[in-house]
């Protein structure tokens, strides 16, 4: 039917989809004659509120059992059931925020380190010429300050830019599903400016103070001489504080969840990422002194591989520093690719699980208004062509004031036989003769306690009806909690006769395209939405996938600054070792073989990095798919390696750090021998 649009409701929120109509008229259209589903009181002046609710609740439980919920215009249960239906998506993006936010501090960090240290033996010389220990700390704290707040400036800019054009472009929800319709604007808030600025210009000066605290307390008879910069990093190669963040890691990664979100889970995370990189500098000298002995024994080794092995080997400390860029940035991309991936595909092997017909239909108008009476299941079952119709049933239940609606879904289901339909998971139980079975989503467990082989009550027919819990199934659709029951057990209850999906077998591709136009030409075939598994799959994925969009537009953020970090870590090291690069060429090394350290170093060192951030990410990986994902979203997958992407990513940084090396030294190459040693005191 049609319905012509008298004028805009007033005073809508923006974004808000609504439609105002008489209420006589609403019920004849929709069918629901003598059927309300809320009733708004208006108290005389004068009532207390609350005790009029409080005796009003205790009436209605007395006579309806479970039928009714009271509750206030914005109180407390409502905010709650809100808050809690995008409290899970908006902690992750958070926590998404901060692994990149972590990303780009560590290579802020390292780079900061880097430049401080490579002027090591001038700020030696210095303090032989009379400046003081605390004028030489001011001098480089001020100096980093100056980078730091151009650099938290630019990034603030940069992020605010980049919020306006997610929310553009994604929406409030960022492609999640939480909020269609609603286009919000960015707000500039000064404290959250200023506190983003403040993390940005404390990483700069927290990059310089650690080496510069070494480099005020060294003594400038030692620091002056060259070759003395692996002596400031030798503190980083203790062990104990990477085992006792480990261990933590391993602690927390089994900790159960705080306020139904997986705090612990995040805590491993980082404490696994702080002792990842604190064991650089002892692994990086372990495997390459292994790698060395070979070498060491054959007569005549090849040069450039000596040499590079020989460094390697006896200065960890400086390669941890571009070890730990490259195990930060690409652990955290592999453990955000294998979660993502493991996602996708379980949502896809879950919906060719649960989608076995030809064909799925269900009214256009959808929710609790479109429905199929036994007239139009009539009409469908005895389409030409059909060989098998299940009709379904979905409506929302609420089992607690303060949690968002549960799903209920009432289809024809074989109690005997029930993972033909739905993904079951865990252990099942035999119903008990004469009790009605309920098979309840993952979210359930968590979020209402429910167990296999105990009882749930459903308000049904204006009272709670029990129901044998059989088993447990995976529905990724219904993140607040789904329980499915058998259609005839609902109609028993209900006494309703009307359905609101069916699924239709016809045997064949040509008898479902025969079966699809005979549908449509049906006197309500124009009120049917009709769609083929692929097509609701497609969709589905496609849905992901923008759900998912601020993800891989994280991950991609990721993939960049850990790009940027290395090439940056790379160069500072390069441009550092001019002098040792110029005592080389005196003793004969030729340009060529100097390159060729460098290409062989960068390579090593990239490759020994990787291998570490697969095997990290793969753990922090598992965190996330068997830990932070039931934990945040009350629901399990299974783990999917995306071999290939890896496999590019990991390319690409071995590129990149080569081709860095290469650049960075023909550069400092490019002054002669003669001038890199004048300064080598």
């Amino acid at each position: 039917f049609s319905l012509r649009v008298a004028g805009p409701v007033q005073r809508a929120r923006p974004g808000q989809r609504i439609a105002v109509m008489d209420i006589g008229a609403a019920q004849w259209r929709f069918g629901q004659l003598g059927k309300l589903s809320r009733v708004d009181l208006k108290l005389r002046d004068g009532v207390n509120r609350a005790e009029f609710e409080a005796q009003m609740k205790r009436d209605l439980e007395r006579d309806f059992p479970g039928r009714f919920r009271i509750q206030q215009p914005n109180d407390s249960d409502q905010e709650s059931r809100n808050n809690n239906l995008s409290r899970a998506y908006r902690v992750n993006l958070t926590v998404l925020a901060l692994v990149a936010f972590f990303t780009g501090a560590f290579l802020v960090f390292s780079t900061q380190a880097l430049s401080v240290m490579r002027r090591r033996s001038q700020f030696a010389l210095l303090r032989v010429l009379g400046v003081e220990r605390r004028q030489l700390l001011r001098q480089v704290l001020v100096e980093g300050a100056s980078l730091g707040v151009i650099g938290a400036l630019l990034g603030v800019l940069a992020g605010y830019l980049l919020a306006a054009l997610a929310l553009r472009f994604f929406g409030g929800d960022l492609g999640a599903g939480y909020f269609p319709g609603v286009k919000p604007q960015v707000v500039f808030t000064p404290v959250a400016a200023f506190v983003f600025f403040a993390l940005g210009l404390g990483v700069a000066l927290l990059g310089c103070l650690v080496p510069a605290l070494d480099a005020a307390r060294a003594k400038p008879a030692v620091a002056l001489k060259s070759g003395n910069d692996e002596a400031a990093l030798a503190r980083l190669a203790r062990v104990w504080p990477s085992a006792i963040c480990l261990a933590l890691a391993a602690m927390f990664a089994f900790a159960p969840p705080v306020f139904e979100l997986p705090l612990f889970g995040y805590l491993a995370i980082a404490l696994l990422l702080i002792g990842g990189i604190g064991l650089m500098p002892r692994l990086a000298s372990t495997v390459f002194r292994l790698l060395n002995r070979p070498l060491l024994k054959r007569p005549t080794p090849p040069p450039v591989l000596a040499l590079t092995m020989s460094r390697l080997a006896n200065a960890p400390g400086q390669a941890s520093i571009a070890l730990g860029g490259v195990l930060a940035s690409f652990s955290l991309m592999v453990a955000m690719g294998i979660m993502v991936a493991s996602f996708r595909v379980s949502v896809d092997d879950w919906m060719r699980h649960i989608l076995p017909a030809d064909l799925y239909v269900r009214t256009a108008a959808g929710g609790s208004t479109g429905s199929l009476g036994p007239n139009e299941q009539a009409a469908i079952r005895a389409t030409p062509g059909i060989g098998q119709v299940q009709f379904l049933r979905t409506r929302p239940v609420s089992l607690l004031a303060d949690r968002p609606d549960v799903v209920l879904i009432a289809r024809d289901i074989d109690a005997a036989d029930p993972g033909r339909l739905l993904f079951l998971v865990g252990a099942s139980s035999p119903t008990p003769a004469n009790a009605r079975p309920a098979w309840v989503s993952e979210a359930m467990l968590d979020l209402y306690g429910a167990r296999v082989g105990q009882t749930i009550e459903l308000p049904l027919g204006g009272k709670p009806a029990p129901f044998f819990i059989a088993g447990v199934w995976r529905d990724y659709a219904n993140q607040s909690g789904s329980v499915v029951i058998r259609l005839a057990d609902y109609r028993a209850l209900t006494g309703e006769t009307s359905v609101t999906d069916a699924a239709i077998y016809a045997g064949s591709e040509a008898a479902t395209d025969r079966v699809e136009q005979a549908l449509r030409a049906l006197p309500f075939g124009a009120a049917l939405q009709l769609a083929r598994p692929g097509d609701i799959r497609a969709a589905s994925l496609q849905i992901f996938d923008r759900s998912f969009a601020v993800t891989y537009l994280l991950e991609a953020i990721a993939i960049v600054i850990g790009l940027s970090g290395v090439a940056a870590t790379f160069s500072a090291q390069t441009l550092a070792r001019a002098r040792e690069f110029g005592m080389l060429r005196h003793v004969g090394v030729t340009r060529g073989q100097v390159l060729g350290i460098l290409a062989c170093e960068g390579g090593l060192l990239t490759t020994l990095g990787l291998a570490c951030g697969f095997a990290l990410g793969l753990v922090i990986s598992l965190i996330l798919v068997f830990v932070v994902n039931p934990q945040s979203f009350h629901w399990t997958m299974q783990l999917h390696l995306p071999w290939g992407l890896l496999a590019t990513v990991a390319a690409v940084l071995v590129g990149a750090s080569v081709a860095t090396a290469l650049v960075s030294g023909r550069y400092a190459l490019s002054g002669g021998p003669v001038r890199a040693v004048r300064e080598d005191w």
